[in-house]
C-alpha cells in the first residue's frame, strides 16, 4: 500500500470527439488531493455557535444533549474526547452543525465505538478529524444510524475500525479524506428500505480495509474504498479512489441509477469498480490505472481461467422498467491504462432470486421483490423466467481507450482480457437456466456491445465461456460482431 504517495497527473488530451469518430485518447481528470491539503475550518467561533473545549472529556456530547435542535457547535483546536464508555457518542439533534477549528480532532482512543449516531436528520459535520474509533464490522463511525440529510465535508475520517461513515437519504459527502479505515471508507447501507439521492464528490478515498476482511471472511464481499447497497440514485464524481486493499468502488445488490464520472481510480489491489446485481448506470470520463494487480495476479497463480477484470459487471444491466436517468449501463470516454485486464460482463447462470447459489440471500430482483414467487412451476415461464434473474444486459461500451503494457503490469498471461461470458448452468435441480442458456443469452441476445473503442497492446477477448479466447479479428467477426469501428494496435502498449 502506498497511501497518499501516488502522484497521478490525469491523462490523455481531454476532449471527446464526435460519436461517429475515432475514440478520444482519454479523459484528463483532476485529482482530489484532499488528505495532503485539507480545507481549514473557521479559526474563530461563528456568531451564535456554542464553543466546545478539548480539555473537558465528554464536553461535546454533553453540550449536544443540553442544547436545542439546530445548534451550531465550534470545536476549539486540540484533541476532543468522549467519555470512556464504549457506547459513549455524540447524538445530534435535527439540523445541528459541528464545525472544527484548524487542528480540531475527535479521538475515540480505541475505546469508543461511534463518534456521531442517532436519528437526527440534516446534520452537518465539517472541518473535523475523526479518528481511532472501533466500530464493529459492517458498522460505521460517523452517522452510525444512517440518518437522512447529513452533510459530511472537508473532514478527515481516518484510522477507525469498521467503516469511516455510513449513509442516509440525501446525504452529501464532499471533499473529505476517508483514509486507512479498517473495513470501508464509507458503507452506504440503510437497514430499513432503500437509500436514495446520495452524492459522493471530490473525496480522497485511500488505503481502506486495513483489517483485510476478505482474508478473515473469505468470499464475504465486504471490503474496499466504498460499498453501496440498495442505493437508488447516486452521483459519484471527482473522487480520487486509490491504494485500497480490495475493490475501489463496489455497488452490490439492487443499486440503481448511478453516475460515476470524472474520478481517478488507481492502484487498488482489486477491481477499480464492481457493479453487481444492480441496474442502470453511466460510467464515463474516468481515469482508471494500475488496478487489480494484487487480486488478478493471485488468481492467475492459482491457474484460475476466469477473466478477473478492472471493471467487473456481474449480473447487472440496463432495465427500462426501472425508473432512472438512463435505461442502460453506458461505459464511455474512460481511459483504462495498465490494469490487470479490462472489462468483464458476467452472468452466473446459477445465481437468481430464490436460488441457494444467490450470495445475496433473501434478496430478490427489483422486478419481482417477493422471493417465494421465483419457484417451480412459475419460474419456468415468462415473465418470471426473465424477471427472476439479475441480467447482464444492455451494456454499451464505447469511445474508451484501453492501454496495456505487459512490462509495466509485470505479467505474461491472463492480464489482457476483455470478456462477455457465463457459466454452464447446473444448480439447483429445479433451475430453468441449466446448460448454455445464459451463456448464449449474455453473448448474443441481451444487447451487450462494444464499439468505437481504441486498444493499444496485446489484448485478447473472451466470449460465451472461459474457454472462448479470441483474437481481435475473431471478436469482431461472426457470431460475436463486437467492437465495430474500433481499432487495435498490438504493439503500441509496449
Amino acid at each position: 500500500m502506498t497511501g497518499c504517495d501516488s502522484s497521478p497527473d490525469g491523462g490523455g488530451d481531454g476532449g471527446g470527439k464526435d460519436a461517429r469518430s475515432k475514440p478520444a485518447s482519454g479523459p484528463h481528470t483532476p485529482v482530489a488531493r484532499v488528505c495532503a491539503k485539507p480545507a481549514a475550518g473557521p479559526s474563530k467561533a461563528p456568531a451564535g455557535a456554542v464553543t466546545v473545549d478539548p480539555g473537558k472529556v465528554g464536553d461535546l456530547a454533553a453540550k449536544t444533549k443540553s442544547r436545542p435542535a439546530g445548534t451550531t457547535f465550534w470545536l476549539r483546536p486540540g484533541t476532543h474526547r468522549l467519555d470512556p464508555d464504549p457506547y459513549a457518542q455524540v447524538v445530534p439533534k435535527k439540523g445541528n452543525r459541528y464545525l472544527g477549528a484548524p487542528g480540531a480532532v475527535l479521538d475515540g482512543r480505541k475505546k469508543n465505538r461511534y463518534a456521531f449516531g442517532g436519528s437526527g436528520d440534516d446534520v452537518t459535520v465539517r472541518h473535523l478529524t475523526v479518528q481511532r474509533f472501533v466500530a464493529p464490522p459492517d458498522e460505521g463511525v460517523v452517522n452510525h444510524d444512517s440518518a437522512d440529510g447529513w452533510t459530511i465535508a472537508n473532514s478527515k475520517i481516518q484510522k477507525n475500525s469498521g467503516a469511516g461513515l455510513m449513509a442516509g437519504d440525501r446525504q452529501r459527502v464532499r471533499d473529505n479524506c476517508l483514509r486507512a479505515n479498517g473495513q470501508y471508507g464509507m458503507n452506504a447501507y440503510k437497514s430499513k428500505g432503500r437509500l436514495t439521492d446520495l452524492l459522493v464528490e471530490g473525496n480522497e478515498i485511500v488505503g481502506n480495509n486495513t483489517d483485510d476482511w476478505e482474508r478473515r471472511r473469505e468470499g464475504c464481499g465486504c471490503t474496499g474504498g466504498v460499498k453501496f447497497w440498495a442505493v437508488d440514485g447516486a452521483d459519484v464524481r471527482g473522487n480520487w479512489v486509490h491504494d485500497n486493499r480490495g475493490t475501489g468502488l463496489w455497488a452490490d445488490t439492487n443499486n440503481n441509477d448511478f453516475r460515476i464520472e470524472k474520478n481517478v481510480l488507481e492502484t487498488n489491489d482489486g477491481a477499480a469498480l464492481i457493479y453487481e446485481t444492480s441496474y442502470n448506470a453511466v460510467i464515463r470520463e474516468n481515469t482508471i490505472r494500475r488496478n487489480n494487480w494484487v487480486d488478478g495476479r493471485k488468481y492467475a497463480k492459482k491457474g484460475d481461467s476466469f477473466p478477473f477484470a478492472t471493471l467487473y459487471f456481474s449480473e447487472s444491466g440496463g432495465e427500462p422498467r426501472i425508473k432512472a436517468r438512463t435505461d442502460e449501463i453506458e461505459v464511455s470516454r474512460n481511459l483504462l491504462e495498465n490494469n490487470w485486464s479490462g472489462i468483464t460482463l458476467w452472468e452466473n447462470a446459477d445465481r437468481f432470486c430464490n436460488s441457494p447459489a444467490n450470495t445475496s440471500s433473501g434478496d430478490c430482483t427489483l422486478l419481482v421483490k417477493k422471493t417465494d414467487r421465483c419457484a417451480r412451476p412459475s419460474i419456468a415461464d415468462r415473465p418470471l423466467y426473465d424477471d427472476c434473474r439479475w441480467k447482464t444486459q444492455r451494456v454499451n461500451i464505447h469511445h474508451n481507450r484501453f492501454v496495456l503494457d505487459k512490462s509495466v503490469v509485470d505479467c505474461t498471461v491472463k492480464c489482457d482480457r476483455m470478456a462477455v461470458l457465463a457459466n454452464f448452468g447446473t444448480y439447483p435441480k429445479w433451475s430453468p437456466y441449466k446448460g448454455k442458456r445464459i451463456a448464449d443469452a449474455i453473448t448474443r441476445k441481451q444487447h451487450n456491445r462494444w464499439h468505437d473503442n481504441d486498444y493499444s497492446g496485446p489484448w485478447k477477448f473472451v466470449a460465451h465461456d472461459p474457454s472462448g479466447i479470441l483474437d481481435f479479428e475473431q471478436w469482431q467477426g461472426p457470431p460475436y460482431e463486437q467492437d465495430k469501428d474500433s481499432t487495435l494496435d498490438p504493439q503500441a502498449g509496449g
